[in-house]
């Protein structure tokens, strides 16, 4: 039984990294240039962002290689701010943007950067392991409306339910 649940739960993590049917990593990607901090400008709706404000992600180099992540956003109904600590790994060639991340011990998820500002690295947008999970994230709390609706054509033509997005109200520091 114990061997049944560990292919279980090392099948569900495969299933839960791989970028969706028809989604494809960006390539050239420097992890150095991405490190820091980023605002959430929109987002498809999950329970463990509902109700954010003001969310931020900061990406750091950990010792063992892989990369740490501090998500950070405002609970607006109660007033306080709240953290999840994170870590990921490249899941091939460091120069592909595609990672798995984790928040909750031994169980990973799919981060893959299918759109970045390459030449600036002043925005970007990822994808999770489905379509059901989008974010569009940049450097500044707002990006140029060409920019949007450029990022919104692509998202949309990978089937993305753009039409669902939610934008990110940004109007608090998000360093406290």
């Amino acid at each position: 039984m114990k061997k049944l649940l560990f292919l279980l739960v090392w099948w569900l993590g495969g299933c839960a990294v791989a970028p969706p049917a028809g989604v494809t990593p960006i390539t050239g990607f420097e992890l150095n240039r991405y490190l820091g901090p980023w605002y959430e400008i929109a987002r498809l709706d999950h329970s463990f962002e509902r109700g954010l404000s003001n969310v931020s992600a900061t990406y750091g180099r950990r010792e063992d290689g892989g990369v740490q992540v501090m998500n950070r956003g405002y609970d607006d109904r109660q007033g306080i701010w709240k953290e999840a600590e994170g870590r990921a790994y490249f899941l091939g060639e460091p120069t592909v943007g595609s990672l798995k991340v984790s928040f909750f011990g031994p169980f990973y998820g799919g981060y893959h950067l299918i759109a970045l500002d390459q030449d600036q690295y002043a925005w970007a947008m990822i994808s999770g392991p489905s379509r059901d999970y989008l974010w569009i994230l940049a450097r500044t709390r707002q990006l140029p409306l060409a920019v949007l609706e450029q990022l919104l054509q692509q998202a949309r033509a990978l089937g993305f339910a753009t039409e669902e997005l939610i934008w990110v109200k940004q109007d608090r520091d998000f360093s406290r």
